[in-house]
Order: C-alpha cells, then structure tokens, then sequence
C-alpha cells in the first residue's frame, strides 16, 4: 500500500512512523511534512488550504490511501476531493467535518442524538453579550465557534476576563460559545468510524494549559498520557454505546455520515461522562501516546474505516503498560514563537518533530510554537513518565519550555472521578 499523510505536526510524524512498521506499506510519503517526517517518508510540497492540490497530489504519488491530519484541510473538503479522485480517504467530508468546525452544529448534532453535553448558547452579537453571561456562571467557558486550533477557549471565574475574550471574538467576526462548566477530569476518546461502524482506540488525557499546575493560557496541547487507569470499569464501551455510536447515527440520517477519526473530548462528572467538545481527526499530542502502545498495523486500519470495512477487521491489539508525550514548546509560545533556531537531539528514538525543518547546512530549526513531541514508555505511568523527560534532557533548543507534571498525578493516584 502506498500510504500518503497530510500535515506536518508531531501527529503526522506519529502517523508515519507507525506506517513504517506496517508489512502491508510499500511507500510512505508526507505532505508538506516537517525534518523528522523527512526521514521516514518522502516530502512533497502541498498547499493545506487548497483541496483540489491535495487530491492532484494523491493522484501524481498514485496513493493507495490518504490519511488527512489537520483539521483545516477536513473542513475545507479534501477528504471529499480525494475520494472523488478515486482514492481511498481517511477523514470526514466537509459535511461531517462540521462536527469540530461549528460548535454550534455539534450542539446541534447531540441535542437531537440525545447526548449529554454542557448547557450552551451561541451569541453573534455584542448587545446581547452582557444578559447571556448573566445566564451562566460561576465558571463561564467561553469558545469561538470555529476552528481555533485548540486556543479559542477561556475558562475563567472572572466575568470580565469571560466577557473581554468574547468581545475580541466577536469583533474579529467570530460567533460565541457559551457554555456551563462541567465539573470532574477530562478525557479524550478515539474512534475509528466509517460511517456507521465504531471502534474505539485507548483513552487519554491531554494538558492544554502552557504552564505545571494548570496554570497559564491554553495551547494547542502540551503532553498527554495513554490509557487511563483512573476510569470506572466499561467506561470506554459506556462511552461508545451513549455518545459515539449515537452520534454516528445521527450525523448518517442527516446524510453526512461521518468516515476516519471521530475524537470526543469529555468531563467525567458526577452525572455520568459529557461531552466538552468533538473533533474530526486524531487529536495532538494523544495520538503520539496512543499510537506508541498500538500494535495492530495501522494502514489496514485506516483503509477499513475509508471503505466502510471496520466491522470486518479483527480486535486491536496493544501494547501492555503506558505511554506518556511531553511537548517541548519554543520561546513565546503560545503567543509568537522565536523560530529559527538549531535543535540538537532531535534524531533520538522517542522524538517526534512538528515545528521543524531542515536548514540547507543540513541543521534542524525550529520552525513553529510547538517544536517536538517527545515519547515515553514503560510498564506503569512512573516508568513511562521517567523514559519521556530523561529523553526530554537530551534535546536542546534555546529558549525552549515543557511542562515538568505531565501524568504526574494519575502517577500517583490523584486523579478521581467525582461521585453522584
């Protein structure tokens, strides 16, 4: 199979990394990809934004599957442009992409599914701003409605903070968001879909705050753990019978059936698991631990999910112990990164690039705000923790920063669901 990935973050390096250890791969190549994709896949140039040059491109490398990362490309429609090239697809169409591009459509999709999800409401209008946030509280999340690369959102006790980031959305145009809090730890689940079959992958948890503790803005992530020993027993199938496979169901009346990654993002609260938010594609840094555990290859998995196979696949299989990713971030981010500047360690197994590219001396530089993933393993949390940050040591980037507690607590046994 030839297997061909759009993007260039640590999740595409993830993607073909795992494709390189599949026997049924006879080609991998990466697009636009980044210096550690590079050295594993062939790069070739292409324009995320622009679907049609996504589906030529799958067409001149003669693929035999395309596997879309990002969701901008989902939502602008490659996935619908490749397959109307006649190329097997790994990603929603535009349609179904709508489930992460428009967090009002989502609500929409799981009011009448039946799925527990915070009480929400969209304001597209600043004179109506004051009174919709006197609806909520004491904790007001508020969220652009669009895509906002996992920062469009503010949980805040500070009505005024709540009220400021609204306002700044709704200047630039955007729509809001806003939603109860739920209370209870997070979630992120994984599910291979293909239009009407579901198969979940291993539960984690990611850290979106830039800072230990929680502290500080969100980003696009920085570090996540894989599975979740903390979960009540049946979570995953709970999770799967209540809130997945419902909204498969519907998104298939509505006739957007949803084909490749379906991620729910959920609060386990006292009243059972609801959902904070659905994405469209294998989510960033969750993948880099979750795919470190898989040991199903993966190329046949994502061809069963483009052409509505799943149910025929056998049972995944994994690997016996945890994995846990910490991001190492450049100077600035999340607000502008400093880029430009040399990454030694970056080679070493467990490392796996995203803002990188490759000078023509031949060194690697940073080239964006989250610049590598870097991956541990181990029998238990504290074996995987220990593997991931002694390989954080050996890299070098001046200026660059990682959170120190990433699965610490669930290390420890501090992570609970809260009781009904």
């Amino acid at each position: 199979m030839r297997f061909l990935v759009i993007g260039s973050g640590a999740r595409e390096h993830a993607l073909v990394l795992a494709a390189s250890h599949d026997p049924a791969v006879t080609a991998i190549a990466c697009a636009p990809g980044n210096a550690g994709t590079a050295a594993l896949a062939e790069p070739l140039g292409v324009d995320l934004t622009d679907p049609s040059a996504i589906a030529a491109l799958a067409e001149q490398w003669r693929a035999d599957l395309v596997v879309i990362g990002p969701e901008v490309p989902l939502v602008t429609g490659a996935a619908d442009a490749v397959r109307k090239a006649g190329i097997a697809c790994f990603g929603p169409s535009a349609a179904a992409a709508r489930i992460e591009g428009s967090k009002a459509f989502a609500k929409e999709v799981m009011t009448a599914a039946g799925v527990a999800t915070a009480h929400s409401e969209v304001v597209d209008n600043p004179a109506h701003l004051d009174a919709a946030l006197a609806r909520f509280g004491p904790t007001w999340v508020v969220k652009d409605d669009g895509l906002a690369a996992g920062k469009g959102v503010v949980v805040t006790t500070d009505v005024e903070q709540a009220r400021k980031h609204a306002l700044m959305l709704l200047d630039g145009g955007h729509p809001v968001v806003l939603e109860s809090f739920l209370d209870g730890p997070e979630a992120s689940l994984f599910c291979l879909v293909d239009g009407r079959t579901v198969v979940p992958l291993l539960p984690a948890q990611d850290f979106k705050r830039v800072g230990d503790g929680d502290s500080g803005p969100n980003t696009g992530g920085m570090g996540a753990y894989a599975p979740l020993s903390w979960v009540p027993d049946g979570f995953v199938g709970d999770v799967v019978e209540r809130i997945i496979q419902p909204v498969v169901d519907e998104m298939a009346e509505r006739d957007s059936a949803f084909t490749g990654l379906l991620y729910a993002g959920l609060a386990l609260t006292s009243d059972g698991p609801q959902v904070i938010e659905f994405n469209c594609r294998f989510g960033d840094p969750e993948t880099q631990a979750v795919l470190a555990l898989l040991r199903t290859p993966i190329a046949g998995l994502l061809h069963a999910a483009a052409t509505g196979t799943l149910a025929e696949q056998p049972s995944l299989e994994w690997a016996d112990g945890s994995a846990v990713t910490v991001v190492v971030a450049a100077d600035g981010y999340p607000g502008k990164p400093l880029v430009g500047d040399v990454i030694t360690g970056g080679e070493a197994e467990g490392v796996l690039h995203a803002g990188t590219r490759r000078r023509e001396d031949g060194a690697v530089v940073s080239s964006g705000g989250r610049v590598l993933s870097v991956v541990g393993t181990g029998p238990d949390l504290e074996a995987a923790r220990a593997e991931a940050y002694e390989r954080v040591s050996r890299v070098s980037l001046a200026g660059a920063h990682h959170r120190t507690d990433i699965a610490v607590r669930a290390a420890r046994g501090e992570v609970s669901v809260p009781e009904a």
